[in-house]
């Protein structure tokens, strides 16, 4: 774990914010909505693999 990890939440934390970008020039709600959970979702991860390096 730890850089492939930090790379996928990156990854996904770009596509949300892609998805969250296509849907408010789209004017698909569902779609800005869907990237926005995307984002928070890597947040989240990200923030546990900080707490996982603090501990190291």
């Amino acid at each position: 774990m730890g850089l492939d990890d930090k790379i996928k939440n990156a990854a996904e934390e770009a596509k949300g914010k892609a998805k969250e970008g296509l849907g408010k020039a789209s004017d698909d709600e569902h779609l800005e909505a869907e990237g926005h959970k995307d984002q928070s979702k890597a947040n989240v991860k990200q923030a546990g693999e900080n707490v996982k390096d603090a501990f190291r």
